[in-house]
């Protein structure tokens, strides 16, 4: 029904589930043959999706699925099998960190007990964000082709378990922040509201992935702050900002898997604002990431170490948008994951920067 109406151009068409009649408008800014151009991709996308269909069990497997059955749905909704989403909220970390304690020239065990602790906050975090995730929207992920077999859709997990698991998860993740300083442990609690909230925005802004990326790069801030005592926001917030841009170029990838079945539930994104202008603007956003994180290390005084590090993740970020096709689910997917490369070569170069400084080579 919905490859009818949007190939009829209709202004306005609806579309019923479970009982629930939702109407569908597409927004004023989609222009004229959008919907066309919708149409002859959507074919393409039904297709890649009939042709993974057939070997989506041999994709499910993972070593959860070596581990006791009562405890994989657990894991499965932290998403542990997936660690892209964990190392995705670590980066803006690492890079904060390192920058630091490039600043403050500390010693090499500072760097070393922070990344660790930051590592296990990220691994904690993350899956309690894909539990309250789930939660939120559980219903809604029965509707959407990819996520309809997450362990609170297919009812492998009930509210009150997900809810009990969540607790432990949050519990797990203070124990961790509570090993900063103060200062650290009242920023780091500062960021729980943004986290609840974004599950919810999908429903009233196409603007989803900013939120998330408020929250997924808080790291930037608190970073800084585990290793010298506060944050020096004249740095922080510029990379705090960069991360950011880089958040929305990543997750709008990630977002435009979905993109059809979200035009038929009602979910909002920035792959569907974008639409088929996705590539420069997402172009345009890599830029100012990298304009961003380079300012803030030029305002950390880093050296060229870290300059070459900006530049691997920019070429990186260039071959994802010349290579990634926004109308196929794998190849989306594998374009999400190549992002995270781009974050990866960004503490590199922070890294080597810190290490050239403190054995001794700038001076």
């Amino acid at each position: 029904m919905l490859v009818r109406q949007l190939c009829g151009r209709r202004p306005h068409f609806s579309h019923s589930l479970s009982g629930l009649r939702l109407s569908l408008r597409p927004p004023n800014y989609v222009r004229a043959g959008w919907t066309s151009r919708i149409c002859a991709t959507l074919d393409r996308h039904r297709a890649h999706t009939r042709l993974s269909s057939t070997t989506a069990v041999t994709a499910q497997k993972t070593w959860v699925d070596r581990l006791p059955a009562p405890i994989r749905p657990y894991l499965y909704l932290t998403r542990v099998d997936k660690p892209i989403g964990t190392l995705l909220l670590f980066y803006p970390c690492a890079w904060s960190i390192t920058m630091a304690s490039y600043a403050i020239e500390a010693p090499y065990t500072v760097p070393l007990t922070c990344i660790s602790l930051f590592g296990l906050g990220a691994l904690i975090m993350r899956g309690a964000g894909c539990t309250i995730n789930d939660m939120w929207d559980r219903n809604l992920d029965k509707a959407v082709d990819r996520t309809k077999e997450r362990p609170i859709a297919r009812g492998d997990i009930t509210r009150r378990q997900a809810f009990a698991f969540l607790g432990l998860q949050l519990t797990a993740g203070l124990g961790v922040l509570l090993q900063l300083n103060w200062y650290s442990i009242l920023l780091g609690a500062s960021s729980l509201s943004v986290v609840t909230i974004y599950p919810f925005m999908k429903r009233i802004t196409h603007w989803p992935q900013a939120v998330l990326g408020l929250a997924f790069n808080w790291g930037a801030l608190l970073g800084w702050s585990a290793v010298a005592g506060s944050t020096n926001w004249s740095v922080c917030l510029p990379l705090y900002a960069g991360g950011i841009a880089w958040t929305l170029v990543y997750d709008s990838i990630y977002a435009h898997q979905d993109k059809v079945d979200d035009l038929t539930v009602g979910i909002r994104s920035t792959a569907i604002l974008f639409g088929t202008n996705t590539r420069p603007i997402l172009t345009g956003l890599s830029v100012s990431s990298l304009s961003l994180i380079c300012y803030a290390g030029y305002l950390n005084a880093h050296g060229l170490p870290f300059y070459m590090g900006v530049s691997a993740a920019a070429i990186q970020l260039a071959r994802v948008l010349y290579r990634t096709d926004f109308d196929s689910r794998p190849s989306c997917w594998s374009g999400f994951v190549g992002c995270g490369w781009s974050g990866f070569w960004v503490w590199m170069g922070a890294l080597a920067d810190y290490t050239a400084l403190m054995s001794g080579m700038y001076q």
